[in-house]
């Protein structure tokens, strides 16, 4: 058993104490964005807020370049998320979950290809191609960027790009180090998961009685 805690934790053994505290913080209240995510709840924004601000402070610390524009993405579009969730579309209705449409899906696409090209001139830029790491960063950064702007319209596709950087993300942190991030994605997923099920049986009923 304590060599699989060793495995685990280990590399926490040099950290600390306050940089633990606070992963696990933004652990916590990450775990709590996505499920109000999944529950259709506004709170998504204010707990993703609280999560991506700390992790935005731990990254930078770690050098972790992609990952601190990921979540720094998140946070500049979470306001802009709370904002499309308490607009109302009329007198008595917020934004709807919804399908994408055409128009959505080529800005989806767009946002993905400019996503990758600008990491790829931001890394040459500051010289971080040093790992293969940054090259999978690349890519669940353009995910990621895709997702969160799905969910900020409130689009049910959004869940399908948070599953595939979720469980990429799961070996990723576990082996830069950040097994408690690690962990946190392997919920993520989970939660994704369900998250889908939920808004799909959302979005059905609404189309039935349409």
């Amino acid at each position: 058993m304590s060599q699989i805690f060793d495995f685990l934790f280990s590399q926490y053994n040099d950290y600390p104490i306050h940089i633990l505290i606070l992963e696990i913080t933004a652990v916590i209240f990450g775990f709590l964005s996505v499920w109000f995510s999944k529950e259709n709840k506004i709170w998504v924004y204010p707990t993703g807020m609280i999560s991506t601000a700390i992790f935005v402070y731990l990254l930078i610390g770690w050098e972790l370049l992609g990952d601190t524009m990921i979540n720094g993405y998140y946070f500049i579009m979470s306001l802009y998320g709370w904002y499309i969730w308490t607009r109302k579309v009329d007198d008595t209705s917020f934004t709807p979950i919804s399908k994408t449409d055409r128009k959505e899906q080529i800005i989806s696409i767009v946002i993905f290809i400019i996503t990758l090209l600008f990491v790829y001139f931001v890394y040459q830029f500051f010289d971080k191609w040093t790992s293969w790491t940054a090259y999978v960063d690349t890519v669940t950064t353009a995910v990621f960027f895709v997702g969160m702007w799905l969910m900020a319209k409130r689009k049910i596709e959004n869940w399908i790009y948070w599953i595939i950087g979720d469980i990429i993300s799961i070996p990723l942190y576990f082996y830069k180090g950040l097994t408690f991030t690690s962990f946190q994605y392997l919920v993520f997923t989970v939660l994704a998961i369900y998250g889908y099920r939920k808004w799909k049986k959302s979005l059905s009923k609404k189309e039935v009685i349409a």
